[in-house]
Parts: structure tokens; C-alpha cells; sequence
């Protein structure tokens, strides 16, 4: 029965018995973490045998009959650059292989534009009066911390299952200089798990910005994180920018950061011939050479792009069931109440819930003092602000089914008893 269908008395029985639901799990005494997208022990234990893949009597020369154990390839090893270039379809030119996080090489690549400008800038942004970013949300809180953190002002624009509203991204840039970027997560988006649409992907490729330094920040972390056996798939932005002469306003991201290792993976920076002159010009000043062992370990370890998606289905293997756990769950114990809506995505790490307007911090605070941690309610929006307080991102792959099953059972309790009180008014 929906609860909007109670009445007052049945609302309040409600509440009273999941009150008393609650009393119980809290005396559990819980101690559960669902705060970050981090891969379980099991997920780590596959890439083990990676570290083997190096050792004293292995030829340490890449393809290019340099010594990877000294300096140089400050842009990274060619074979890592095949490599990334296969899995986005791209150049390898196109490619700077780095350590490893894309979160490391996007922060960088806000910092190098505030400090020395883009390809084609006529000044630094920091010389601008504002800088402003457009943010899909709910969306990734580490993009927007990385945007906040260089004062930079960043305006929402709403998601939906095509990707963000391409009307409303289209005027502004179009119309507003100061504007010099967006944050995508185009393929399973955080948290929402959406993949954006051949016309989304066309109009982001097709963008006339006002300001001549405007950068689309595609963050492509899921490009190979399918969780079903009939995956989205993903119109390449760059092949279709180069239609319009726009391959400079791309810069790509991603990395092995779930793949293999998160502490010692290989991320990269993918963009424009142009671009990636402009920024390893730069970067000479910063770097002598990325981890060129961790490179060329990984590259032995999968040997193509092929080795790396066949790979993929292992995790699939430890992921997917630990989803539907999740989803089968909030169905048993949320369907048909009206309190909670939420996505079954065929890939990313992530599910999004959102209760009830004005709930989700209430859900939030209850879960953990009831024993198990969430990502922090408003974390999806800029600044930590979700106007409607309603949004929480769900994180599956850490805990064990057994651990996962406790945890949803308890804050499915909580977004029952925050639902109850909302509508009681008390």
C-alpha cells in the first residue's frame, strides 16, 4: 500500500513498526561501508598474478628498444598507448599514458588551464573574470571538488536517461564566454548509471561555445564496466567532433583504476594531437616519466584490448550478483510503497536511489548510526547541496553478499521510517 494512501493512523503504525525494526538492527551493532565505489578483496585478488609479470630476468625494453626502468617517455610507453587507443578508439598519438588516477591527470588538467590556458586560449583562465563549469547532475562529488577547489562556479544541469539536458547545455554554452566547461561521465554515469544517447553524443561533438578555451571534460571510467550480457554502447565523441572540426574541445579520461589494482593502476589522458603537444609541453616541466614498469606490467599482463574486455567478465562475475541483490531487495522490501525510486543500470558501480523530497539526509544519518556508512547525502551535487534532498548513491561492490544483504535491509528500515516521519510531519 502506497503510503500516500495512509492515513494518519496507519502512518503512524507504520512509522512505530519501523522504529522498532530499527531499534533492533542498531542493536546489531553494524559496522558496514558503502561510502565509495572501491573493489572488493576478491575483485584484487585477480590481478595477483600481474605482479609476477616483472621480475630479475625479464627484458625490461619497450617496443621502442628503450629501458623502461630509467627515464624518458615522458607521454608513456607506445604499447600502453596501443593499448588505451583500442579500448577508446582513438590515435595512440592521441594518448598520454599516466600514473595512477584520471582523477590525478583531470585535476592537473584544471590546473594547467587556470594557470597557462588550453589549446587556443588567448589567456589563462585565471586571468578571466569568472570561470564557470556546467555539472550533470546528480553527478561524480570528485569532479566537483576538483572545480571547487580552483573557485570556479559551477551551475547544475539536469540528467536524465539520454544524459543531461542537451537544450539547456546548448544555450548555455553557447551563449555564456565564461563558461569554459562541462563534466560528463558519458558511459554508466555516476551514480545514475546512464549512458548517453547517439544524439546526446552528436550534440556535445556538434557545440558552437561561446568561449574559444571551452573543454568537455568525458570522463569515460565504465567504458568497459558491463554488468549485463547485452551492454549500452557508446558513440565515439571524437569521431563525430571531427565532422564539425572540433577534436580540440575533447579531453578523455580513464584508467585500470577498477580493473586492476585502484592504489597501482594506469590512467590516461586522451585529446587532440593539438591538445596533447600543448599540454606535454607543459608537462616536461612537471614529470620526467610516469611509472613505466606499472605501464608496461599491464601491457604484458592483457596484451590487447581484447585481453583486457574478456578479463571484464570476471569482475562481472563478482559485480552482478551483489546488483541484483541490491535491486531485488529495494523491490521487496520499497515496491509499492511510493517512498524510493532507483536505477538497475547494465553497467558502472554504482546505483541511484532517491527518497522521498527531504528524506535523503535523514536516511542518511539514520543508516549510520544505525552502522552502516553511506556516501554522504548531497555528495551528487556541487557543493554538497542537493535542492531537493532526495539523491543517494548506492555502492555495491565492496562488502560481501552476506554484509550487502544486512546493510540494504537496513536502509531500506530507514528510508521506511524517514519516509513516515516526512509524511507525519514529525
Amino acid at each position: 500500500m502506497s503510503l500516500m494512501d495512509m492515513t494518519e493512523a496507519e502512518l503512524t503504525s507504520f512509522r512505530d513498526e519501523a522504529q522498532k525494526q530499527y531499534r533492533e538492527f542498531k542493536a546489531r551493532g553494524l559496522k558496514l561501508d558503502m561510502s565509495r565505489g572501491k573493489p572488493c578483496t576478491e575483485q584484487l585478488d585477480m590481478s595477483l598474478p600481474m605482479l609476477d609479470i616483472l621480475h630479475s630476468g625479464c627484458n625490461f625494453i619497450d617496443s621502442d628498444g628503450i629501458d623502461v626502468r630509467n627515464y624518458g617517455n615522458l607521454t608513456g610507453i607506445t604499447e600502453a598507448k596501443v593499448l588505451f587507443a583500442e579500448l577508446l578508439g582513438v590515435r595512440p598519438s592521441m594518448i598520454i599514458v599516466g600514473g595512477n588516477s584520471s582523477l590525478t591527470l583531470m585535476y592537473d588538467s584544471v590546473a594547467r588551464a587556470m594557470q597557462f590556458g588550453v589549446y587556443g586560449s588567448k589567456k589563462p583562465w585565471n586571468k578571466c573574470e569568472k570561470v564557470k563549469f556546467l555539472c550533470p547532475v546528480p553527478g561524480y562529488d570528485r569532479h566537483f571538488g576538483i572545480t571547487e577547489t580552483f573557485g570556479v562556479e559551477m551551475i547544475n544541469v539536469p540528467m536524465s536517461s539520454t544524459g543531461p539536458d542537451m537544450d539547456m547545455v546548448e544555450k548555455l554554452v553557447q551563449s555564456d564566454p565564461e563558461i569554459k566547461g562541462i563534466w560528463c561521465v558519458p558511459m554508466y554515469s555516476n551514480p545514475d548509471g546512464y549512458t548517453y544517447s547517439d544524439e546526446t553524443v552528436r550534440r556535445f561533438a556538434a557545440l558552437k561555445p561561446a568561449a574559444e578555451d571551452f573543454r568537455i571534460f568525458w570522463d569515460n571510467a565504465y567504458c568497459v564496466h558491463h554488468l549485463s550480457d547485452e551492454p549500452d554502447t557508446l558513440l565515439n565523441i571524437f569521431d563525430e567532433a571531427a565532422k564539425y572540426g572540433n577534436e580540440d574541445m575533447i579531453f578523455e579520461f580513464a584508467s585500470t583504476s577498477k580493473i586492476t589494482f585502484p592504489g597501482s593502476g594506469v590512467a590516461v589522458l586522451c585529446a587532440s594531437e593539438n591538445n596533447i603537444a600543448q599540454i606535454s609541453k607543459l608537462l616536461g616541466m612537471q614529470n620526467i616519466s610516469y611509472d613505466k614498469l606499472n605501464q608496461l606490467r599491464h601491457v604484458r599482463y592483457f596484451g590487447n584490448a581484447d585481453g583486457v574486455r574478456k578479463y571484464m567478465e570476471k569482475h562481472k562475475a563478482i559485480l552482478k550478483p551483489k546488483f541484483d541483490l541490491v535491486i531485488r531487495i529495494l523491490e521487496e522490501q520499497t515496491g509499492g510503497l511510493d517512498i524510493l525510486t532507483w536505477n538497475n543500470p547494465k553497467g558502472g558501480y554504482f546505483i541511484s536511489v532517491n527518497t522521498l523530497e527531504g528524506c535523503a539526509k535523514r536516511v542518511a544519518a539514520l543508516c549510520k548510526e544505525g552502522g552502516v556508512t553511506l556516501t554522504g547525502a548531497g555528495a551528487t551535487f556541487p557543493y554538497g547541496k542537493d535542492p531537493e534532498d532526495r539523491n543517494i548513491r548506492l555502492s555495491p561492490s565492496y562488502p560481501s553478499l552476506s554484509d550487502l544483504e544486512k546493510a540494504m535491509e537496513l536502509f531500506c528500515i530507514c528510508v521506511k521510517l524517514a519516509s513516515a516521519e516526512k509524511l507525519l510531519g514529525k
